[in-house]
């Protein structure tokens, strides 16, 4: 994509929706942590249902500690890996203590330091609590990067350094935000419904899928 189609496309999608924000639910920056890790190969659909009672428990890392690997285990038992998850959120929460008074640093290398926490984790803190101008690549945001020929890379961490490098300005808070809602909700991974994409005159995608397949509806 050249640099005033770059734009055109974040623009149109700050029209479109202004302030996006994560679908995960939390009341604070530790629950967030924690279910950004629990949303590891599970969806915020999942993760959220999971959360609700467990939050209205949990709000600090002295509370996870004392609940225990076990008492964990039990409210997040319907989320994917669940046996592996707790004891990382069990360990990154006594490292909190430990290491950072409790409180969750803003500092995405310490945030890596973590017990289950890589850098999409770190990335997706530092910037839903933080604001700071992180692109967090998940399944989503590395489809459409590459789909849209927008910040194309055969690995995570090459889609990373394109976003980084071409992201204007104005939109590099959210970015990451508007490309996860485009590819969960419009440019989905079997079939993208291009037909009602607000930025299919942006995409460089050469395969568009402009009509709904028979007997769908258009959006």
């Amino acid at each position: 994509m050249k640099r005033d189609t770059i734009f055109s496309f974040f623009a149109t999608l700050a029209e479109l929706d202004p302030h996006p924000v994560t679908e995960l639910e939390f009341g604070n920056t530790y629950q967030l942590l924690v279910a950004v890790v629990l949303s590891a190969q599970a969806t915020d659909v999942g993760v959220n249902k999971a959360t609700r009672r467990l939050f209205a428990e949990v709000t600090h890392p002295a509370q996870m500690v004392a609940l225990g690997e076990d008492g964990l285990k039990q409210h997040i038992k319907t989320i994917g890996l669940f046996n592996a998850k707790a004891k990382n959120v069990i360990a990154l929460s006594e490292a909190l203590i430990r290491d950072h008074g409790g409180e969750v640093p803003a500092d995405r290398d310490a945030l890596e330091a973590l017990p289950g926490v890589g850098r999409k984790t770190a990335n997706v803190v530092m910037n839903c609590a933080f604001g700071a101008e992180t692109f967090a690549v998940d399944t989503h945001v590395f489809r459409v990067s590459n789909r849209t020929r927008l910040a194309p890379g055969k690995t995570v961490q090459a889609v990373e350094k394109a976003l980084e490098k071409k992201v204007p300005a104005p939109f590099r808070v959210h970015a990451h935000h508007w490309l996860i809602l485009l590819g969960r909700y419009t440019c989905k991974a079997r079939t993208p419904e291009c037909w009602h994409c607000p930025v299919v005159e942006s995409c460089g995608f050469k395969a568009k899928v402009i009509e709904p397949p028979k007997g769908r509806k258009p959006a």
